[in-house]
């Protein structure tokens, strides 16, 4: 027994009840991934019919909702995200799903600071209420307090199967008396296990591995590269590795497993593994739950340029999509077609680039095949039209394909394109140098 128990059985509601607050022309705010309900997301897409203009927010998708089954066209909800995967893209591509241009650091304070007076209605997924009235964000804290401290109406869904996350400063919980509704629903939680490497995968992942020492700080973004990494890493010889990261992945709980993840060399937190949301296997969840070894922020603190470059050796992994020849590193569209989003890349990029002994590393395959079959290079010569610079040119650090690593940081034009053409794929340089020549960046004593 709990003394909140009768202001919890107060407040406990179905989800049909609880979206009747719901009102033409609301933002509503679902949070991240994991945090995104389930129940009330069924009952808001009954309805449909009922409503106009209704503007969710959220990060990152993975299901498929209910609201975008039962309106396809988005006639009546409209999603917009601050971070795409799989199911968001395409509904992006159906026309119904928009991007919100984002920078994760500040992810929190856009909602304090801007988003204030837009935010009717948060529904999120969350634990069940522990014996002191408190509900945990679980593998979600990302920006999600900073949702509920300006929503006008909270409601929460609670699920038994979602891991009890430890934070580390409060911002992964809320407590029932902040609360308007609660409903229940024991729905599953999704698993994205890593996906299979390629053989050019394990190649750059080898290239990476190399530039790690004993004692680094890792931060592995989102994406299969990264997680291989993580595995050779858990495979390697290398000894105490530490964790801070936006992105808790697979790969961190086999480092651990593996005893290499010890964060004994960290300068702050150390012993602990930090990081701001997670999505993987069963295991991973298993091992967030109550584990106090691991420690939850919000984006606002695991993503702050200033507290990633405090750990000594710091080391950001993330992929990219393509990277001109001035450097520029776009990571979240390709043309029109927006994929991903800008995520934290910028803020390790930054942070990992500041710290001492730290490196921030690109990674991409050097080409790819088109629906035609053809080559086609990553390195380009400038980003198509359309194109979303993530990385600007005069932060770039370290760029990886399957041949070799380049370093662009503090170089000039020529030296980029010179590096960046000696890491690109060997049939497709020519073509490269003579685009380089006419704008100029290349010069004539360069190696060919």
């Amino acid at each position: 027994m709990s003394y909140y128990d009768d202001e919890y059985r107060s407040k406990l509601v179905s989800a049909e009840e609880a979206v009747k607050v719901v009102k033409s022309g609301d933002w509503i705010d679902w949070g991240q991934t994991l945090s995104n309900p389930v129940a009330l997301d069924a009952a808001l897409a009954a309805r449909k019919e009922e409503l106009e203009d209704i503007k969710i927010r959220h990060c990152g998708s993975t299901k498929f909702h209910e609201i975008w089954k039962v309106d396809p066209q988005g006639e009546t909800f409209s999603m917009n995200s601050w971070h795409f995967v799989g199911p968001d893209r395409g509904q992006h591509d159906a026309g119904n799903t928009y991007y919100i241009p984002d920078i994760l650091s500040k992810n929190a304070l856009f909602y304090r600071k801007s988003l204030h007076n837009e935010s009717d209605v948060a529904m999120l997924r969350v634990t069940p209420m522990d014996k002191h009235g408190y509900f945990n964000f679980s593998c979600s804290t990302a920006q999600v307090r900073s949702i509920c401290d300006v929503a006008k109406i909270i409601i929460l869904e609670v699920c038994p199967s979602m891991p009890w996350a430890c934070g580390g400063d409060g911002e992964e919980l809320v407590h029932i008396s902040e609360v308007d509704y609660v409903v229940e629903c024991d729905s599953q939680l999704t698993l994205v296990p890593a996906a299979k490497p390629s053989e050019l995968d394990k190649t750059i992942a080898e290239h990476v591995v190399g530039l790690i020492t004993d004692g680094a700080c890792i931060q592995l973004g989102i994406g299969g590269m990264p997680n291989v990494v993580g595995t050779l890493l858990a495979e390697s010889d290398l000894k105490d590795l530490g964790c801070h990261t936006e992105m808790l992945v697979d790969a961190y709980y086999h480092l651990w497993k593996a005893g290499k993840l010890t964060n004994k060399r960290k300068n702050i937190h150390k012993g602990k593994s930090v990081w701001g949301f997670a999505l993987g296997s069963q295991d991973l969840y298993d091992w967030i739950d109550h584990n106090p070894g691991l420690a939850t922020y919000p984006y606002s603190y695991t993503n702050d340029p200033h507290v990633i470059a405090q750990n000594d050796n710091m080391v950001s992994i993330n992929n990219c999509l393509e990277v001109d020849l001035y450097g520029q590193i776009a990571s979240e569209s390709s043309g029109f077609r927006h994929i991903s989003g800008a995520g934290g890349q910028l803020d390790f990029v930054t942070g990992a680039y500041m710290s001492k002994g730290g490196k921030s590393i690109i990674c991409c395959t050097s080409s790819y095949k088109d629906k035609e079959g053809s080559i086609k290079s990553r390195i380009v010569p400038t980003l198509a039209p359309g194109t979303t610079v993530t990385v600007p040119r005069n932060q770039a650090h370290l760029i990886v394909t399957e041949y070799g690593v380049c370093d662009l940081a503090g170089r000039s034009t020529w030296e980029r394109t010179e590096r960046l053409i000696s890491i690109a794929h060997p049939d497709l340089r020519d073509e490269l140098i003579k685009k380089a020549e006419e704008m100029r960046i290349w010069r004539q004593s360069s190696k060919r």
